[in-house]
């Protein structure tokens, strides 16, 4: 393997830099002098500098670094820019007559002694000489000319800038750059969305969760809906490969990054997207994770960097149910950033870079360029939304004037049903069929090749399409409404480009009665399973588009999932091994359909009492428990095994020990508080004071052979709450007696070696300043100056 900054490939590294905007450019070449001389370049807004980009004040002192720049006398210094938009060309002395005017009154007023011109350009031998000797003779003492051979070279030998500049991992070739481990590693990242890379913008956000993750190991990243959340995550993964050796995991679960970290491999890095719940939020991932949070944090400190995604809203109703005692250990101001906090200026390189990369046409750029200032303040600022901006398959029918790319920017959810209805028939039996497909989690999407079954082709049919319509079709929606994707296999396949369009064609295709039908029949079970509800129209609950089955539908919803549940599955797929099908089906009853509903798939799976009633300890984490308090609300529950499920709850709450039916929180007031009454929550206490308590000198003792070190135990869990409950009932002795035994429990298990050690971060915290939103008014250059270049 190479050491590091060792050049693999055989040359010198050449980056891209003409593809980036002059004020990109500029921010790198200021991120690059800091890096690189080790000293606080200080870049200048681009109205009223003065003829100067930036400049540094203070006595000079010349780095250890032999790829730095040496012998550079005392200042102060003054540091322009020059960048184009051609690819390799080469800079003449014909083009700084400008700068040259404006040198010698810097001279003048005492604030240039060291020049240094900056450009992308090549500088040969000779133009060099003449540009010295101009600006000597401008009365600069010291002139330096630095081209973009040079600023590729500092790129390739620095991975700390490589860290917060990540942009440049889309301008150049990576096996110059990175070691053999880190080349395979980010070139299988960039090769899942190479566009991300090539439009990405540095953030405050992205800044903010860089460091979380050197100085913590752990980030969430939280946001709405196309904001950026995925392609922060991928950089940094990108990132972690080149700077730490990391080996990067996209987990799918808690449970997955638990089994998949090896303590033997101390740079793992775990990206999960969506960690609780991609759409809605989905109660059984978020109580995985209040389990395996300890086993997660003691990976952190083991070395593992971890990172998760989530939507705001899904993270703020999942967050109450990770444990109080436990969460704070994340310090959570620390290492949660607010992905859309973005400033000013970012928004405009985002909306910048989304445009360069985009389709449009050059008169078009030009017409939408007096705009764009406009467009970038629009509220809500989504880079989804600029990224269509730069598509003409989105525009087609834009209005090309203020108003209309402001709405396109803020509204832009909204007017994709429109877009849908504009593409032919082709490519809506291609979008159907990447909707009704998703077989697995390893290949989330449609086959490439494409293999159809019964289902697939009865889509098509009715979509009016066929077998060769949809091909081209897909071929020729892909980098719009659909990504090609490569599984860790290795096999293709087709997925919605953005979560947010594959959102806006289920809203779409629930007004298409024609297709609604036939694509539910032809789904596949995750897709049914991840992709539909039957929520009303209006309902609360309904945050986060899914597909609408509606209440004609229910009976035949209702059968299939009742078939999923009750079906034998010989060899599970990937998705199916951490979410088995009928928790997912219970799941799915519990939180995606109407008591109309409910009543639907009773009728459909006649078995599912009996299922209900063999819940297992801790019970607050069996979504069994969760179904059978939503059948009763509904009025769905008979009698008889709603005392079942009682009897089962007392078993538990002495052989767990299980304390799931002490709901003391407002936000835990659900299953138990609707399923017994007063005197049945009454007898509980009573059982487990007459059969718990008399045994828990002995009953201890068993419990510690199987005990760990692990922070978050069950037995310390159901101890400590039936402490709390029987004190502030008054019942001072069986309080006393769960408290010592409490205290005997931890004092023996943890005497021992533990499992897991708890994690406490770095109490460094980020004083990083306000973000602005607005510059001053006034002459300025626009940022959008060479969009029509």
């Amino acid at each position: 393997m190479s050491s590091a900054g060792e050049v693999v490939a055989a040359g010198s590294p050449r980056f891209t830099l003409h593809t980036l905007g002059w004020r990109a450019f500029q921010d790198l070449y200021a991120a690059v002098l800091r890096e690189v001389w080790g000293h606080s370049v200080q870049a200048f807004a681009d109205s009223n500098d003065g003829g100067r980009d930036g400049a540094f004040y203070g006595t000079w002192q010349p780095p250890t670094d032999p790829s730095g720049v040496r012998d550079v006398p005392p200042g102060p210094f003054v540091l322009q820019c020059k960048h184009t938009k051609k690819a390799d060309t080469t800079l003449a002395p014909s083009e700084l007559e400008d700068e040259f005017d404006k040198v010698s009154a810097l001279v003048k007023r005492g604030v240039c002694g060291t020049y240094v011109l900056l450009t992308n350009a090549r500088v040969t031998g000779t133009s060099e000489e003449e540009i010295r000797r101009r600006l000597s003779a401008c009365g600069v003492t010291h002139p330096l000319v630095l081209d973009g051979q040079w600023l590729s070279d500092m790129i390739a030998t620095h991975r700390r800038l490589r860290m917060f500049v990540p942009r440049v991992y889309g301008l150049g070739d990576l096996s110059q750059i990175l070691d053999e481990r880190a080349y395979a590693q980010a070139s299988v990242l960039m090769a899942s969305a190479p566009e991300q890379v090539a439009t990405f913008v540095v953030t405050g956000a992205y800044r903010k969760a860089a460091r979380a993750l050197r100085d913590h190991g752990f980030v969430l990243l939280l946001g709405d809906p196309a904001v950026g959340k995925s392609v922060i995550a991928l950089m940094l993964a990108i990132s972690a490969a080149d700077n730490w050796d990391c080996m990067a995991i996209k987990a799918r679960t808690s449970e997955e990054l638990v089994q998949r970290w090896n303590p033997h491999e101390k740079n793992q890095f775990f990206w999960l997207d969506d960690a609780f719940g991609a759409v809605r939020h989905e109660e059984h991932l978020t109580h995985a994770w209040a389990r395996d949070l300890p086993h997660v944090m003691s990976a952190v400190k083991n070395g593992a960097r971890v990172v998760l995604t989530s939507r705001s809203y899904i993270y703020n109703e999942a967050r109450p149910l990770l444990k109080p005692y436990s969460y704070p250990r994340l310090h959570e101001q620390q290492v949660t950033v607010d992905v859309a906090d973005l400033t000013r200026e970012e928004r405009q390189q985002i909306l910048y870079n989304h445009l360069s990369a985009g389709d449009q046409p050059q008169d078009v750029r030009a017409q939408m360029k007096p705009h764009l200032e406009a467009a970038a303040d629009a509220a809500p600022f989504r880079p989804e939304a600029a990224r269509r901006l730069g598509l003409q398959a989105f525009t087609s029918k834009l209005p090309l004037t203020r108003q209309g790319i402001t709405a396109f920017m803020a509204q832009s959810q909204q007017l994709l049903s429109d877009v849908y209805d504009q593409l032919d028939t082709h490519a809506h039996a291609a979008l159907a069929l990447t909707y009704a497909t998703a077989r697995d989690e390893t290949l989330p999407g449609l086959p490439n090749p494409i293999t159809l079954d019964a289902g697939d082709r009865d889509i098509i049919e009715r979509a009016g399409s066929t077998q060769a319509g949809v091909s081209k079709a897909l071929t020729a929606l892909t980098g719009t409404f659909l990504r090609l994707n490569t599984s860790s296999d290795g096999q293709g396949y087709w997925a919605f480009h953005h979560p947010t369009l594959r959102e806006g064609f289920a809203a779409w295709l629930a007004t298409q009665p024609h297709l609604l039908p036939v694509v539910l029949t032809g789904m596949t079970d995750q897709a049914l399973l991840s992709r539909t509800d039957c929520l009303d129209r209006d309902s609360e609950q309904r945050q986060g588009t899914l597909l609408r089955i509606p209440p004609s539908l229910y009976k035949q919803a209702a059968q299939r999932l009742a078939a999923v549940r009750a079906r034998h599955y010989g060899r599970l797929a990937s998705w199916q091994h951490h979410l088995p099908p009928e928790e997912a089906v219970l799941a799915y009853v519990v939180y995606r359909g109407p008591d109309t509903f409910l009543r639907a798939y009773m009728a459909a799976d006649p078995q599912l009492s009996e299922i209900l009633i063999k819940f297992h300890s801790p019970a607050q984490y069996d979504t069994r428990t969760t179904v059978l308090a939503r059948l009763h609300q509904a009025g769905l529950l008979t009698e008889d095994i709603r005392q079942r499920a009682v009897e089962r709850m007392k078993e538990l709450a002495v052989s767990g020990p299980d304390a799931s039916w002490i709901e003391t929180k407002e936000w835990q007031k659900k299953v138990w508080h609707l399923l017994l009454t007063d005197e049945e929550h009454e007898q509980l206490f009573e059982h487990v004071r007459q059969e718990l308590v008399p045994t828990l000198v002995d009953v201890v003792g068993e419990w510690l052979e199987d005990a760990t070190g692990d922070d978050d135990d069950p037995i310390e869990r159901a101890l400590f709450w039936y402490y709390l409950a029987f004190d502030e009932r008054g019942d001072d002795d069986a309080a006393a007696e769960f408290y010592h035994a409490r205290d005997f429990y931890n004092d023996e298990r943890r005497s021992r070696p533990p499992s897991n050690d708890s994690w406490e971060p770095d109490a460094t915290t980020d004083h990083g300043g306000q973000r602005g939103r607005h510059q001053p008014s006034g002459s300025h250059r626009s940022l959008f100056d060479d969009i029509d270049q």
